[in-house]
C-alpha cells in the first residue's frame, strides 16, 4: 500500500443526495470513524475522523467471517482439508448420535456458505447478538440447534457457521485460528497488533472476535485485489478467491448474494464487487474490474447499510 497522494485526494467527488460533493465531506457528515480508497494499490485517499481513529484497534465484527473463510481456504490450498464436500461429522462425530439425521449431511461448504439449515434467526428477532455468546460451550450450541430447513435448501446469516468452521481449523491444524492466521497470513502481510477473542474452550472467535487497524484490513483487501498474492508470494490460492467472490444465495436484497463468507453485488453499471461486512458499518470491499479496494469503519449500529451506500457512490 503506497503513499496517498494529497492532490487526488482532494477532488475525490461523489454523487450524494443527488448532488455532486467531496467524499471527505460526506465522511464528516456521517461521522465514518476511517476511510481508505486505493486503485491498483495505489492509496488515493486516507481519511480519519482524528487521530484515535488512524491507530485504533477497530472491532470489526464480521469482517471477522471473511478472515476465517480464508484460513478454511489456505487448509484446503495445504490439502489439510481434501474437500468442501466432506460432512463436519469428521470433525463433530456427536451430530450422528443427533435425533435429526439430515445434520450428518451438513458439509464445510454449507458453513462457508450459511447455507447449512440451522433455525438461526441473527437478521431478525435476535438482533444481530446470538444466544451462543451466552453459552458456555458455544459449538455444542450451534451443533445442537434444530435445522429449519434441509442443508443446502437456502441461505441464513448464521455466526454459528463460523465458530464451527474456526474449531474445524483449531482441529486439523493443531493450531488455534489466531495462530494459524499469524504463520500463514498475517505475519506475511506485516500486521501491527490486533486482538481475537476466544470462546470459552479457547477457540478464536470465527463470526466476529477480530479488532484490528484500518490499514491491516486493507492490507488484507488489497491480498484479494491482487488474487491471493502479496508480492512474489501467493498466500491464497487463486482459486480460492475465485469461489468465495462467486454468488451463490440471495436472501438478503439491500446486501446482495452471498458466497463463501463473503457479499456479492453489483452497482448500476453491473459491475461485480464482493465485500466483508461488520455491524455497525465495517467494511472490506474490492471492485476487481476497477482494480479498487476501499475500506471503512464505523460503529453505527443503527445504520449499518449507510457506509454501503457510501462505498456504491464512489464505485459508481
Amino acid at each position: 500500500m503506497s503513499k496517498s497522494n494529497t492532490k487526488v485526494e482532494l477532488y475525490l467527488q461523489i454523487k450524494w443526495n443527488e448532488k455532486s460533493v467531496q467524499l471527505s465531506d460526506v465522511l464528516k457528515r456521517e461521522k465514518i470513524h476511517s476511510c481508505l480508497i486505493s486503485k491498483d494499490n495505489t492509496l488515493l485517499l486516507q481519511y480519519y475522523k482524528n487521530n484515535k481513529s488512524e491507530k485504533k484497534l477497530h472491532k470489526i465484527n464480521s469482517c471477522t467471517k471473511s478472515i476465517t473463510s480464508s484460513l478454511i481456504g489456505i487448509a484446503h490450498d495445504q490439502r489439510l482439508i481434501p474437500d468442501f464436500s466432506t460432512p463436519i461429522s469428521e470433525y463433530f462425530p456427536t451430530i450422528i448420535r443427533d435425533p435429526d439425521p439430515r445434520k450428518q449431511s451438513i458439509t464445510i461448504d454449507h458453513l462457508l456458505t450459511m447455507s447449512a439449515g440451522f433455525n438461526w434467526p441473527e437478521m431478525g428477532e435476535w438482533g444481530g447478538w446470538p444466544p451462543m455468546m451466552h453459552s458456555p460451550n458455544w459449538v455444542k450450541y450451534v451443533l445442537e440447534t434444530p435445522l429449519l430447513s434441509s442443508p443446502g435448501e437456502s441461505m441464513n446469516y448464521n455466526s454459528g457457521c463460523s465458530q464451527l468452521l474456526s474449531a474445524i481449523i483449531q482441529k486439523i491444524t493443531n493450531k488455534s485460528a489466531k495462530q494459524f492466521a499469524d504463520q500463514y497470513l498475517f505475519n506475511h502481510l506485516k500486521f501491527n497488533e490486533y486482538i481475537w477473542h476466544e470462546d470459552p474452550q479457547g477457540i478464536n472467535i470465527g463470526g466476529f472476535g477480530i479488532h484490528i487497524t484500518v490499514q491491516d484490513m486493507h492490507k488484507y483487501g488489497e491480498l484479494h485485489l491482487n488474487k491471493g498474492k502479496s508480492g512474489n508470494k501467493q498466500l491464497i490460492s487463486e482459486r480460492w478467491i475465485t469461489y468465495i467472490s462467486e454468488p451463490k444465495y440471495l436472501t438478503y436484497e439491500h446486501f446482495g448474494h452471498y458466497g463463501g463468507h463473503w457479499w456479492i453485488s453489483e452497482t448500476s453499471n453491473e459491475e461485480r464487487f464482493y465485500y466483508a461486512m461488520g455491524m455497525g458499518g465495517n467494511y472490506i470491499c474490492i471492485a476487481p474490474t476497477k482494480g479498487m479496494v476501499i475500506t471503512i469503519t464505523n460503529d453505527t449500529y443503527g445504520d449499518t447499510l449507510k457506509p454501503l451506500q457510501i462505498i456504491r457512490s464512489i464505485l459508481e
